[in-house]
């Protein structure tokens, strides 16, 4: 195996060592790949893995979806130059359901995280759901609990507590939850169009991260889709039909 490429210490805006995951990549060029990635420190980054296909690459084998990693670049483009990657600590691979949910959660970064915008909070969260899928926890509510805290993140934190004139949410009233205002008790509205209609008790639960209550789960699956099809604008997330396949989501 080829030595692993000396990281060029002389030349400006160099990231050593930083932790990261790939999210997702794809061929560049004839021997090259694209690789996305999420980093602890630098957000959502796009590196060029030169010569990554080639059988003796030192990367390649390396870059893989859902194992933490070490990674070395440089440059200043759209798209930097990967220099160094290395496993910071082997994990067991997702397989079954939960690689889907993790392919979920990739697609989630991808479509909703500008490049170079850092979430160190958000990074220490999908670090945390790759490790509660691999513990068996319910995917269902892994995948609740990670949208709710990257919309958090993200600066479109849902209300859960309150309804939109500030009074405290009734477990056993039912609200209608309006994108980018919050919940409304649903026999105060003429009209719902086509918002969400959820009960007090699964807000409260999502709140307090607990959906162990099969009707949260129904629920908030249908609130946070509607949630985060708002604010994909349009886009289309492909691992949601797997998901759907599976029979879960």
């Amino acid at each position: 195996m080829n030595a692993p490429p000396a990281f060029p210490r002389d030349k400006p805006n160099l990231s050593d060592a930083e932790p990261g995951f790939v999210l997702h990549s794809y061929p560049f060029k004839e021997t090259s790949l694209v690789v996305e990635v999420f980093t602890r420190s630098c957000g959502r980054l796009g590196l060029v893995a030169k010569g990554a296909r080639r059988p003796r690459s030192s990367l390649r084998g390396v870059l893989m979806a859902f194992q933490p990693l070490l990674l070395s670049w440089s440059g200043r483009s759209e798209l930097r130059l990967l220099h160094r990657a290395e496993w910071q600590a082997g994990q067991p691979q997702l397989a079954g359901l939960p690689l889907m949910c993790g392919f979920y959660l990739n697609e989630l970064l991808l479509k909703l995280v500008a490049r170079d915008d850092p979430h160190e909070a958000l990074y220490a969260s999908y670090e945390q759901a790759l490790s509660a899928l691999r513990t068996g926890e319910t995917p269902a509510a892994v995948l609740r609990g990670f949208e709710q805290r990257m919309l958090t993140e993200l600066g479109y934190a849902l209300l859960l507590t309150e309804d939109v004139h500030g009074a405290a949410i009734e477990a056993d009233a039912d609200y209608t939850y309006i994108v980018e205002r919050g919940p409304v008790r649903t026999d105060e509205l003429r009209d719902a169009g086509d918002a969400v209609q959820v009960t007090g008790k699964t807000l409260l639960d999502m709140a307090g991260g607990d959906y162990s209550a099969l009707g949260t789960l129904q629920q908030s699956r249908a609130l946070m889709r509607h949630v985060i099809n708002h604010y994909l604008g349009g886009q289309i997330l492909h691992t949601r039909q797997l998901l759907r396949d599976m029979q879960q989501r």
